[in-house]
């Protein structure tokens, strides 16, 4: 009996090995898919130089126009008056874009807005159900690291969710407090902890499934990190996902 038990349990472990290969081995194949819907969000001035800056990574949803990004991302204020507009920068191939886009909607709360794209549209990626995302599932983000210095290449990092916890999380002393903080532990939200650095112009990257590529969070560094590891003095190795099933109320 015991020996029968041992096989079972040894094919069971080399069934779920190759269940985790073939999933991964999947994710070049999906990385096509996803490549053409990811951008780099920033701004585009005429007059300045250099004309375009980058601010961070943003997705297709929708009708393909829609574009999904953290508020923080586009939370600067335009100058209008030298016709500065928000932007999204992509590549098709070895040519680069560029499309203006009008800011419509934000979720100050969540960290998330919406940019419409008066002209064009991109190939829309799907959202999945955040809510059925368990801790130790692995998954890949792509995006724009210190896109102004790699330039118009998105990476792709693979990563598992280490922690499913708040947004915020009670201090230890009052002195660290502040109202950022206390707005957060008024209204707080689970986020998804990552395994894997997100790089400054990764705010705004996609978390997918890498076997269907199906979006269920969305990268963000700064904002939570500045409420959830304030009491830690900001650790860079941490990196965290907000659920994508706040992106519906903003469509």
């Amino acid at each position: 009996m015991k020996i029968l038990q041992a096989i079972f349990w040894v094919c069971l472990f080399e069934l779920s090995g190759k269940l985790v290969l073939a999933s991964e081995a999947s994710l070049p194949d999906v990385l096509e898919r996803i490549k053409p819907s990811v951008v780099a969000v920033g701004t585009f001035m005429p007059t300045r130089n250099p004309r375009a800056i980058f601010l961070g990574t943003g997705f297709a949803i929708g009708d393909g126009r829609k574009i999904i990004t953290n508020a923080h991302v586009v939370g600067k204020e335009l100058d209008a008056a030298h016709l500065e507009r928000f932007a999204v920068f992509y590549r098709q191939g070895q040519a680069e874009y560029m499309q203006l886009a009008d800011l419509t909607k934000t979720d100050e709360q969540h960290d998330l807005a919406l940019l419409n794209l008066p002209e064009g549209k991109l190939p829309a990626l799907e959202i999945g159900d955040s809510g059925k995302v368990r801790e130790g599932e692995l998954f890949a983000f792509t995006g724009y690291p210190m896109g102004m210095v790699l330039g118009l290449y998105p990476v792709t990092h693979r990563s598992i969710i280490s922690a499913i916890s708040p947004n915020a999380i009670p201090v230890i002393a009052s002195r660290q407090l502040n109202v950022n903080m206390l707005k957060k532990l008024g209204a707080p939200f689970d986020v998804f902890q990552l395994d894997a650095t997100a790089y400054p112009g990764n705010s705004g990257s996609p978390l997918y499934q890498i076997d269907t590529g199906k979006v269920i969070g969305i990268i963000n560094k700064v904002f939570v990190q500045g409420s959830k590891e304030n009491a830690i003095t900001n650790p860079s190795g941490i990196s965290y996902a907000i659920p994508a099933e706040h992106i519906k109320p903003l469509l």
